[in-house]
């Protein structure tokens, strides 16, 4: 493979133009972003979409270290003077990496084995004789004598160092190397026994004497077998049929009957044992455990999507419950714009004059701060205070109603640098109680502010490459907030560093700039801060809203560098720029832009009809947060007990996490029921993030509740029926 066949094959992989793969990856080594591609430069890539271009990041980057690589293995073999035109042929037709490496295994450097002891002895020449198979008679250990010397003492050590040449070079063909590993994969196992106590390894019980295919493992399976093997609670083995692939290995090397015929046999069998099996347990299991953490760093990713893009619940005055037994209920009230009004500290399991003065505070703050929504942690002794709260509200008729919060990350966040910025006069505990009421107001921009992995929507999170699993993660909070834009003058610097082109450093210079000079009026005004070019500029403008500009294109996901089209849209429709800050007009415009023949607009404009598309869009809500098409939150004013709840009845909920097992549903009690991949739906699926998303609002029917384990079994097929 050469530099320039690179965009043939990923455009072959993802089915689009040679074209296309070749102007992304322009665009990319020019220091474009992933977000302003895929929505400013459609007309250059064809329309990619997102996930298009974050491909061709990802296999240019393999591709380009593939071709290094191999480049590196010609040079390092033609220096040992053994590169032969048809091995260089060979290895510039390789496409896999791990192909690669098996035409490079014979050459690369290694520590002294036993067949280069056996070489240094000078064996190499019986090892070559024994695998030429010509002779037809004598006897072996005769041939053997002939080499015996100041190094060999007997013809038996002369036979046993050239039958380790042998093994060690049938171990190193990649054609051997490729039928074998193929063979493991169609029909190795996976098996593992449990080597503590029952009462030790009570979480790998499921793989107390257990087996499977290792084509059929699920990744969450591997991932578990991993976490027991690491933890000393279980010994785990490939299996496989033996004597099948040591026949597979001898009828390859075997060239005709002879006086080796034997030897031969011999030679494939410790190949295999010793070397070539080992090799590719170790390879086998690596690569299970690499496409397992792929997929649950997949998983991770969507789920963190549909976290991050749950509907905010704006205009309400909230007050933030973080819950707790001896330090007490921490309580923050914050207003529609986040900004804090109070804090306080309940104690809801002390005595009968603690719970008095808790209730009178918070009915007295309900009651000033006109409070119509209460955010209740979902820790430590969030049952007790839920009770409170719909106490509350049926004692009282209040008109509130509440929701539990994931405080996922909140401790993490209370403690960090960011949150001593921005609430530097409350103590660490309170803060985590201001996060959980800001939350529900306006989830993407309170959740950015922590770390992805503690946001607690992972499976096996801690188990897979962490390195890999913060660049996904990263990925996803990038395009999550450009997907939705960001208000320029009440942005955090936690959230406006996850627009794209802005880094931590012009982040917060754009907020220091916003403190000194006042509110942005405008895009262009961005210039004026530090640090922040023309090149920065265009890759994060069109992201970037300003509600109160005098110029109402500066509301919209139209970029600058398209205002000039924009407006001259307008004017073809018939109407004035203005008329998108005039509601009674702006109706008018918006029948317009529906019945708006595109292709006619763009050929008229001379633009392109994705841009002009775009820009149709924007205008037609402008100002528009993508997150209004979400479903709200569920809340709720009463409270549910696990001893309410009866199979077969039906109950809603809202889906807090989604495993290649199934999904975990809050049905308004501590624990979550699991409705399993097996009663999601009567039709086919490939992943339980196929029929539900993290934060859907669904109707399930109870199964089965067994109070004792805490465990609800739910079922959304059956509750269709």
């Amino acid at each position: 493979m050469e530099i320039k066949d690179i965009p043939i094959l990923i455009a072959r992989e993802l089915s689009v133009q040679v074209k296309q793969v070749e102007a992304t990856i322009t665009l990319l080594d020019e220091g474009n972003t992933v977000p302003f591609i895929a929505r400013y430069r459609k007309e250059v890539t064809g329309e990619l979409d997102e996930e298009q271009i974050r491909t061709v990041v990802e296999r240019v980057q393999y591709l380009r270290n593939f071709v290094k690589r191999q480049e590196e293995i010609l040079a390092s073999i033609d220096e040992q003077g053994k590169l032969t035109p048809e091995l260089k042929q060979i290895i510039q037709k390789a496409s896999k990496l791990q192909e690669l490496e098996d035409l490079y295994l014979p050459y690369r450097p290694k520590k002294r084995t036993r067949a280069q002891m056996a070489r240094e002895k000078g064996l190499d020449p019986l090892a070559k004789l024994i695998a030429a198979q010509e002779r037809q008679e004598g006897n072996i250990l005769e041939i053997a004598a002939q080499f015996q010397g100041e190094n060999v003492d007997t013809a038996e050590e002369a036979l046993a160092g050239a039958l380790d040449i042998l093994a060690e070079t049938i171990a190193e063909r990649a054609d051997i190397r490729a039928v074998i590993r193929k063979q493991l994969w169609q029909q190795g196992e996976i098996k593992t026994q449990l080597t503590v106590t029952k009462e030790e390894g009570q979480a790998f019980l499921m793989y107390e004497d257990y087996q499977e295919p290792i084509n059929r493992l699920v990744a969450h399976r591997i991932l578990a077998v991993n976490r027991g093997e690491e933890k000393g609670a279980l010994k785990v083995a490939l299996v496989a049929n033996h004597e099948q692939n040591i026949d597979t290995i001898y009828q390859k090397i075997l060239l005709r009957p002879s006086l080796f015929t034997e030897i031969i046999r011999q030679a494939a069998a410790d190949s295999y044992k010793r070397l070539l099996f080992p090799s590719l347990e170790r390879e086998i299991r690596s690569l299970l455990t690499e496409n397992a953490q792929n997929q649950a760093i997949k998983v991770f990713g969507l789920n963190l999507r549909q976290r991050l893009l749950e509907a905010p619940l704006s205009g309400y005055v909230v007050l933030g419950l973080d819950p707790g037994y001896r330090t007490g209920c921490k309580v923050a009230v914050v207003n529609q714009t986040g900004a804090v009004l109070t804090t306080s500290t309940i104690y809801l399991a002390a005595s009968e004059e603690k719970k008095v003065q808790a209730k009178n505070l918070v009915l007295g703050l309900i009651e000033k701060y006109k409070i119509s929504l209460v955010t209740i942690g979902n820790g430590t002794a969030s049952y007790e205070t839920e009770e409170f709260i719909a106490e509350l509200i049926e004692n009282h008729n209040l008109n509130l109603s509440y929701l539990i919060i994931s405080e996922a990350g909140a401790s993490v966040y209370s403690a960090s640098k960011l949150a001593k910025e921005e609430l530097p006069d409350l103590d660490v505990s309170l803060r985590g109680a201001v996060s959980i009421a800001r939350r529900v107001q306006d989830p993407l921009a309170e959740l950015v502010k922590i770390d992805p992995k503690s946001i607690g929507v992972g499976q096996y999170q801690h188990d897979v490459n962490q390195k890999e699993l913060e660049s996904a993660l990263n990925n996803v909070v990038e395009s999550c907030v450009n997907h939705v834009g960001v208000e320029l003058n009440t942005a955090s610097p936690a959230l406006l560093t996850h627009v794209a082109g802005i880094n931590s450093t012009v982040a917060k210079n754009i907020v220091a700039y916003r403190s000194e000079k006042g509110s942005f009026s405008s895009r262009k005004e961005l210039l004026k801060v530090t640090r922040l070019g023309k090149n920065t500029f265009t890759q994060c403008a069109g992201f970037l809203r300003i509600q109160k500009s005098s110029n109402p294109l500066d509301n919209t996901s139209v970029h600058p560098e398209s205002y000039q089209l924009a407006e001259e849209i307008i004017k073809f429709l018939g109407f004035e720029l203005g008329t998108l800050q005039e509601k009674e007009k702006l109706i008018f415009l918006q029948e317009k832009i529906k019945k708006a023949d595109i292709k006619e607009l763009a050929n008229s404009l001379k633009a392109g009809e994705p841009t002009v598309r775009d820009i149709l869009q924007a205008l037609n809500k402008p100002g528009r947060d993508p997150r209004e098409d979400v479903p709200l939150p569920l809340t709720r004013k009463n409270i549910v007990k696990l001893s309410d709840l009866a199979a077969g009845s039906i109950v809603k909920g809202t889906v807090q996490n989604v495993t290649d097992f199934g999904a975990f549903v809050d049905i308004g009690i501590k624990i979550n029921g699991l409705i399993h991949k097996s009663e999601l739906s009567y039709k086919r699926f490939r992943h339980p993030l196929d029929i539900v998303s993290v934060g859907e609002i669904v109707e399930c029917l109870i199964l089965s509740v067994d109070e004792q384990r805490k465990r609800i079994a739910l079922s959304l097929k059956q509750a269709k029926e």
